[in-house]
């Protein structure tokens, strides 16, 4: 068994925790704002951390980066950047059985495109996996290309930002939002290769021991892994707490996977390996990619499994909500829609305000 395929395993293990763990972080958000909406806004909102389902998903979301940091060091960047497609698979049960949302046909589609996109990005990419030593890994990030791609990636960042503050169109926000925080948390998994490498290196017969790892280079790669994996962490759950996680979830990784590929394509240069067929499947698993992002697109009044949303009538909430009558009487006008939108408001203001 080659070292890719160790490291293959123990990432899909990996994307498997940290799906089920942002699913929770969902479902703590959600729980959070049932109870906002349970005070009648009388009472300050306890704070994430005190919910059950949140702290347990940050649990699962930190095993399973562990997990992928240690399978950095067996496989190439590209590779196990596509490998995250498995979430794609696991968002749509951790959904449907954690979240209570409805598995539509296109949804279905969309996973399937992505998948398959991902799938040829896999079979077509580089299966190699050397081992750098300090100075190697020194030279890259130094490297012209490399510099000039970093430029590129602030350009991106800038713009996309701007789109998310002007606020409009309902799947660029979120979108625009998601390739933010993908491009600079993808970050995190270069300087994660960077260390994993380190510590196979002093593993090694010839690596010179652990004392290769008391270097500043070290120190420096560990202090912007924390930087950008700190940055990525926030970005997620505070995209939870604003948008469905069955739209965003995919958008963060699709972002997290594309910029995850383009950086290790040009800072450990993995292109080389490409010939002309490779090539042509790479970008066909990459607009498969983008094709699924289209199709992910939600739809309007698309109701949650157990209740339904009439367009003329009042929100019928399922038998075992933990709505109260009360509560659920404050959904009933006739001009339902505004009223939703109306609370979405007032619950942003107050978080803007109060967290």
């Amino acid at each position: 068994m080659g070292d890719w395929v160790i490291g293959a395993l123990i990432n899909l293990l990996g994307s498997i925790f940290i799906n089920f763990g942002t699913n929770l972080l969902k479902l703590g958000h959600d729980e959070s704002k049932k109870l906002f909406v349970l005070s009648n806004f009388g009472t300050r909102m306890k704070p994430i951390i005190y919910f059950q389902a949140w702290r347990v998903g940050i649990l699962f979301f930190a095993i399973g980066n562990c997990l992928n940091f240690i399978s950095f060091g067996y496989a190439a960047q590209s590779l196990l950047a596509a490998l995250g497609s498995i979430q794609f698979i696991s968002n749509i049960g951790f959904a449907y059985f954690i979240l209570n949302k409805i598995v539509t046909i296109k949804l279905l589609l969309a996973t399937a495109f992505v998948v398959v996109g991902n799938i040829f990005l896999v079979a077509f990419g580089n299966h190699q996996s050397p081992v750098y030593t300090a100075e190697q890994l020194a030279e890259n990030y130094a490297n012209v290309v490399f510099l000039l791609y970093c430029l590129g990636l602030v350009f991106v960042v800038a713009l996309h930002h701007s789109i998310y503050n002007i606020g409009e169109g309902k799947m660029l926000v979120p979108f625009s939002y998601a390739v933010v925080s993908g491009a600079i948390g993808s970050c995190s998994v270069l300087f994660a290769k960077s260390l994993s490498n380190m510590l196979r290196l002093s593993m090694s017969s010839s690596g010179g021991g652990y004392s290769t790892l008391h270097t500043g280079f070290t120190y420096s790669m560990l202090l912007m892994f924390l930087s950008t994996g700190g940055f990525w962490m926030a970005r997620l759950n505070e995209g939870l707490s604003r948008f469905d996680a069955i739209l965003i979830v995919p958008m963060f990784q699709i972002a997290w996977t594309f910029f995850s590929i383009c950086t290790g394509f040009v800072y450990f240069e993995e292109y080389k390996v490409f010939d002309a067929l490779r090539t042509v499947m790479f970008v066909l698993g990459m607009v498969s990619v983008f094709v699924g992002i289209y199709l992910l697109a939600p739809d309007d009044d698309k109701p949650s499994k157990g209740g339904e949303v009439l367009k003329d009538g009042p929100l019928v909430l399922p038998k075992t909500s933990i709505f109260s009558d009360d509560v659920e009487s404050l959904f009933m006008s006739s001009d339902q829609n505004s009223q939703i939108k109306d609370m979405e408001i007032i619950w942003t203001s107050y978080a803007d305000e109060n967290c």
